[in-house]
């Protein structure tokens, strides 16, 4: 049987309250198991055990070389259900001062940001499959500038993201 989706991911942070803080108001993340040095947090809606995992290694720790001077990973995605929801949480990551970026790849709306520790993630809303055109399609060889008032005109600002595509139709 092959991999169908990512479990959880886990991160070494230098303070795991003030990465947990980060993410329960960034994401809307919640503790559901936690050890000293060490929190395990859900998604809201998530039917997984946990989604993240956090483990503290100290405020001396570096910062992370990969995609500098090292490989590594380059960033993690959450997908939102809708465009309301991802402006929402454009509006908040803006206020935490933590957005560092908004694009528009054709078919996937995407805000990147980073969290205390400057590990970059992504939050993305996808084109639902029905909706997808040629022009869409396209659409995926540029990144261009996001324009979420554009993009709700054109999708729904309540429209399901990722209706056959990330989601079983």
């Amino acid at each position: 049987m092959p991999v169908h989706r990512l479990n959880h991911a886990v991160l070494y942070v230098r303070d795991v309250e003030r990465s947990v803080a980060f993410y329960r108001e960034a994401l809307g993340f919640e503790v559901v198991m936690g050890m000293r040095g060490a929190a395990f947090l859900q998604a809201p809606g998530s039917s997984n055990d946990h989604d993240l995992g956090l483990f503290e290694i100290g405020a001396a720790a570096g910062p992370s070389p990969a995609g500098r001077t090292a490989v590594g990973l380059y960033h993690l995605a959450w997908e939102v259900d809708t465009l309301d929801e991802l402006e929402r949480i454009a509006v908040t990551l803006s206020e935490l001062g933590s957005l560092v970026g908004a694009s528009d790849h054709g078919t996937t709306k995407a805000l990147y940001a980073k969290d205390p520790d400057g590990l970059e993630f992504e939050v993305s809303w996808l084109v639902p499959a029905s909706l997808i055109t040629d022009e869409t399609l396209a659409a995926r060889s540029a990144i261009r500038p996001l324009d979420l008032a554009a993009d709700k005109e054109r999708y729904g600002a309540q429209t399901r993201g990722g209706i056959g595509v990330s989601i079983p139709a």
